[in-house]
């Protein structure tokens, strides 16, 4: 008889480097829980099967097509067996296999929380501050289109909007938590429902965050860390920049404009 999942877990590709994909799945199968990873390649060719198929414990679907984020994810979890848990992973991901033991000990003590995601930073240590309050027109403006050496302009609006204020060193529940790295209770997820497919790319992680915290708390855990090796792709790309726009206004005439 096999041995029941403890965890199921998403990952989505496009065109990522092998040696990137390997870290990532690594992790997550050096973790003890029983795991089991579901992976949707949204790239042209399916060239990046054969590091997949390398993986015990890993199933590959190739999509033929770019079905976006949230809706490749949702494929991948309408395929997932069983489990108590859910990870939303990223490509540009590493952890230790603590991280999960520990984030599931959370869970399993506060019945309450339906996500959960760790400290996250840059591979040189330093805190990305990805846990946010609900966003502004304003604050989305400045973070795309104005250069970094200008945004002390309205550093205030920005501190807040990204919770510096919070010292990121004690547990938090958070309004808007990155896709970077979603930790799920299955029964919740079931609950409120999947990422929202009319958003392509880019503020799904936002709705998702919005609607858990309506039936269950978000929460931070600051107690143990990941490392994300984020470059901000939206900011390179005109048709990624037009597709973060899009994604915004549907975003903010779903959930409400607030402008400053």
């Amino acid at each position: 008889m096999s041995q029941p999942i403890d965890l199921t877990a998403s990952l989505v590709l496009y065109k990522n480097e092998p040696e990137m994909i390997v870290r990532v799945i690594k992790s997550l199968l050096d973790t003890p829980l029983n795991s089991r990873l579901y992976v949707v390649d949204n790239s042209p060719t399916p060239e990046l099967s054969a590091v997949i198929t390398k993986f015990e414990n890993t199933d590959y679907y190739y999509a033929d097509c770019n079905l976006g984020f949230g809706k490749a994810h949702n494929f991948a979890m309408s395929k997932v067996e069983k489990s108590k848990y859910h990870l939303i992973l990223n490509p540009d991901i590493s952890f230790g296999e603590e991280v999960i033991p520990k984030l599931v000990d959370y869970l399993e003590e506060n019945k309450e929380v339906g996500l959960i995601q760790p400290k996250v930073l840059f591979p040189d240590g330093a805190t990305q501050y990805l846990c946010k309050r609900y966003p502004t027109f304003l604050v989305f403006f400045v973070r795309r289109f104005i250069p970094k050496n200008l945004h002390f302009l309205i550093k205030k609006n920005l501190d807040w909007y990204e919770m510096r204020d919070t010292g990121y060193d004690k547990i938090i529940d958070v309004p808007f938590l990155s896709g970077c790295f979603m930790l799920l209770r299955r029964e919740a997820l079931e609950k409120i429902g999947y990422f929202d497919e009319n958003i392509f790319m880019y503020c799904e992680d936002i709705d998702l965050t919005i609607r858990m915290a309506k039936c269950y708390r978000a929460v931070f855990y600051p107690y143990v860390s990941i490392f994300h090796y984020w470059e901000g792709g939206a900011r390179k790309s005109l048709k990624l920049t037009l597709i973060f726009i899009q994604s915004a206004i549907y975003f903010f005439n779903k959930h409400g404009w607030k402008f400053i």
